[in-house]
């Protein structure tokens, strides 16, 4: 990707093209930044390039390293929504806790714990 106009895309992501690409892979859903770390090691490609000096065969060896070796964006998403499927179904105590939109590695509820609750419901009578 020589010029300026043209966007590096990889895995289905628009990367920007004036960002190191050692950051610019990380806006891949499930590279972060180990993994691109490695993806460049293993390009040999060196960490301060950026995404609009790369050439096309550069960009199509980083790609073709990302299919081989690693699962990211939909197919991460789906193994993940998978995953939290399997422990429902089973009916295991944290699959019970996805499925009651709680908090589910053990942490406390009887206060905090409105990203998984939600906004807090008004209670009556509570008032003193």
């Amino acid at each position: 990707m020589t010029g300026e106009k043209s966007v590096a895309r990889i895995a289905g992501v628009n990367i920007p093209t004036n960002k190191r690409v050692l950051i610019a892979l990380q806006y891949i859903h499930g590279i972060g930044q180990k993994n691109a770390a490695d993806i460049l090691e293993k390009v040999k490609i060196p960490l301060d390039r950026r995404v609009n000096q790369l050439s096309d065969a550069e960009v199509l060896q980083i790609r073709e390293v990302i299919d081989r070796d690693y699962l990211v964006e939909g197919d991460l998403r789906r193994e993940t929504g998978m995953n939290i499927k399997r422990l429902m179904d089973l009916g295991c105590y944290r699959g019970l806790r996805h499925r009651r939109g709680l908090p589910v590695r053990g942490q406390r509820t009887h206060t905090n714990a409105r990203t998984r609750k939600g906004p807090a419901k008004a209670i009556a009578g509570k008032k003193k």
